[in-house]
């Protein structure tokens, strides 16, 4: 007589299924939640977008604890996602009643800056870190394993997300109160509408840097801020008399 299995056997799957299966394990898990709403932890989220402005450290002080936890450094819930979706929305809607846009304009808008300057530059902004670190920054191999001495995908996606945020903040919302003095033709506007740029965009290197210099493995992080070096020339290029907002704005709203 046969003896039955204790175990039950390993489903098989056919081509289709495992070729999905595989497709999808490359997603973030990030990505693959942003339908389940009702498990999305707003709250935490709305707390580390308020702590990224005031005191970003402690933010990534939560990392080690998630990586204990859940075995990887990249956040898992999409709740900041939304939120920030949800902020650029407001902030595509003001705009668009400042320059008495129609309501597909708005629609419009609001694309434009949640798929293209977030999610695609943060695809694009993420991969290049993503590169950058894990062939320049990781340091000699010790006693770690392997695959924690690399820095995931899904975690440089989540540093360009805590770093746009306060990008968003001085871009996309305290310019808006702003237009009626960075756009005219003095140098004290000028200056202001520059400066404004600066800030942003100085804040986001520095987002990107902290993000990354918070990981044990990573060496020589200090490289990260290069950029601000030619970012403090161009602004002090600038400001002989190119208004940077006079150039970027008419690339969402016309001259």
């Amino acid at each position: 007589m046969d003896i039955l299995p204790t175990t039950s056997p390993t489903p098989q799957l056919n081509g289709s299924q495992y070729r999905g299966s595989a497709v999808s394990s490359r997603v973030p898990v990030i990505f693959r939640r942003l339908t389940r709403v009702h498990q999305m932890d707003f709250e935490l989220a709305a707390w580390q977008l308020t702590y990224l402005c005031i005191s970003p450290k402690r933010v990534y002080r939560n990392v080690y604890f998630h990586k204990q936890t859940k075995n990887t450094w990249a956040r898992d819930d999409p709740a900041i996602l939304i939120l920030i979706a949800a902020c650029l929305t407001v902030s595509a809607i003001a705009w668009s009643v400042v320059y008495s846009y129609s309501l597909w304009g708005a629609i419009e808008l609001a694309f434009l800056m949640i798929f293209r300057d977030f999610f695609l530059g943060g695809v694009v902004v993420a991969t290049i870190i993503w590169f950058f670190a894990n062939r320049v920054l990781l340091s000699p191999p010790s006693h770690s394993a392997p695959e924690d001495a690399k820095v995931e995908w899904a975690y440089a996606f989540d540093v360009h997300t805590n770093a746009f945020f306060p990008l968003y903040l001085t871009l996309y919302l305290a310019q808006l109160f702003l237009v009626p003095i960075v756009l005219k033709s003095n140098w004290i506007c000028l200056f202001v509408s520059n400066t404004l740029y600066l800030a942003g965009f100085a804040q986001y290197i520095y987002g990107i840097y902290l993000g990354l210099n918070t990981l044990p493995f990573l060496v020589r992080t200090e490289l990260l801020l290069a950029p601000l070096l030619p970012l403090f020339t161009g602004y002090i290029v600038s400001l002989l008399g190119f208004n940077v907002a006079k150039h970027v704005l008419p690339l969402y709203f016309g001259s």
